[in-house]
């Protein structure tokens, strides 16, 4: 599938210069979608990875039979992208349980949606953390949203999420103790600035489907394209940086380590720092939002229920979230043991071990039956580049795909919205341009 770039260096030796109809500098989510589609309608396509593997922000590590992804990621099956370029029932799919644990010290809560998950319907009725006012304005919203197709909901927005919330009726308590930790995990953005119009459209895309994780790790999902691409004729090669790119009339030049890659045209899908400097484009963001994600295992005989759901911080952000992974898929840790992760937002000073303090001491606090003597931390990331700041009005910024001179598009979830769907949105659009 991933040819090695180390593994051509022969045959390659032997030309000045390699020809391509188009090169596709970065093997991530959109570089992938954007290949694929561009060999299916004939083209000559070489993607360039710089790393080992594909996959981009998107990264699985299997150690001593746990399965780590970089960061807490999660894919929701109504992504209409999703459904488009993935077969995501190849992907073995172990999916969350609709809603989440709200958690304070000797307290939790479950708020579910009583239509998707019968069974949590009595915890949610009688959930006290959300009043029933708040319980009926969700049940509107959904509504509400359910009538408008998702791309349009993009185009709205212009306010932050907490002043959406806000206008909408929803009250004090149930933004700080739902709304805040949820929606800080999936924007990491806790204090709710990031622009309202994410906030519809996350929320249309959890009422109209599940959130999951591929049995193999979040990365089975970049490796499944790059597939997908392979078999539509496209070539990937990995260990191969694109260090340079110039536009000329009717064609690009690519210098790849000693190597110049001649192409009618070009998708610039690398991380926002590199494509802002291959392509001198200022509109590309590049300060980072990032977080901490650490790893534990706890035995399962020692393990509190957890009903598959994402527990919320209600009290603060230390962490903001935890995740009983091992519960949701099995295959994430070895028999007899638990996988959990927790995020906290941001770039905390704190070391590894003063972070896993504190996930120990609000596991205890929050599950005080249970003992957590025995959690181990496995494995901490600190990931700098999770997404690109959001605050209302951030598309009007973005770059458009066609920003770079000549016959060079951009594709990348910085296009479009930092997410998922964003990247593998960006790599259609891409594809349509050159095509």
């Amino acid at each position: 599938m991933v040819r090695s770039r180390f593994s051509t260096l022969l045959s390659r030796a032997l030309e000045l210069e390699s020809m391509t109809d188009v090169v596709v500098a970065g093997g991530g989510l959109a570089g992938l979608v954007a290949a694929r589609h561009l060999a299916e309608s004939g083209r000559d396509v070489t993607v360039f990875e710089q790393r080992s593997d594909v996959g981009g922000r998107v990264r699985t590590a299997h150690e001593d039979g746990y399965t780590f992804d970089r960061g807490f990621q999660v894919m929701f099956t109504a992504y209409p992208a999703a459904k488009r370029e993935l077969d995501i029932e190849a992907l073995a799919p172990r999916t969350f349980t609709p809603g989440a644990t709200i958690a304070s010290p000797n307290h939790r809560s479950v708020l579910s949606d009583p239509l998707r998950n019968p069974s949590a319907a009595p915890q949610a009725l009688l959930n006290t953390d959300v009043r029933t006012a708040d319980k009926l304005r969700l049940f509107r919203l959904q509504r509400e949203l359910a009538d408008v197709e998702p791309v349009e909901l993009l185009s709205r927005g212009g306010t932050t999420i907490r002043e959406y919330l806000a206008d909408y009726g929803f009250s004090k308590r149930f933004v700080e103790r739902f709304a805040a930790p949820f929606y800080g995990g999936i924007t990491l953005d806790r204090s709710l600035g990031t622009d309202s119009s994410i906030f519809e459209y996350t929320y249309k895309m959890l009422s109209e489907g599940e959130i999951f994780v591929p049995a193999d790790g979040m990365q089975a999902m970049p490796r499944q394209l790059a597939d997908r691409a392979h078999s539509a004729g496209a070539t990937i090669e990995t260990d191969a940086p694109v260090t340079e790119l110039e536009t000329h009339e009717g064609e690009v030049t690519a210098e790849v380590g000693s190597e110049t890659v001649t192409a009618e045209s070009a998708v610039v899908a690398t991380d926002p720092q590199t494509a802002a400097d291959l392509t001198d484009i200022d509109a590309i963001p590049t300060e980072p939002v990032g977080c901490v994600t650490q790893y534990f295992a706890l035995p399962t005989n020692r393990a509190p229920a957890t009903g598959q759901r994402i527990i919320l911080n209600a009290a603060d952000d230390r962490p903001n979230t935890v995740a009983p992974l091992s519960a949701v898929a099995s295959e994430y840790a070895p028999a007899g043991m638990e996988l959990y992760s927790a995020t906290f937002l941001g770039t905390p000073e704190e070391d590894d071990a003063e972070l896993a303090a504190e996930v120990r001491a609000a596991l205890q606090s929050w599950y005080p039956n249970a003992s957590f003597e025995a959690l181990e931390l496995l494995r901490t990331d600190r990931v700098p580049l999770s997404q690109f700041a959001q605050p209302p009005g951030y598309r009007d910024a973005l770059p458009d795909p066609t920003a770079p001179e000549g016959n060079a598009v951009l594709a990348g979830d910085y296009t479009r919205w930092s997410a998922i769907q964003g990247a593998l949105e960006s790599g259609k659009v891409a594809a349509d341009l050159l095509r």
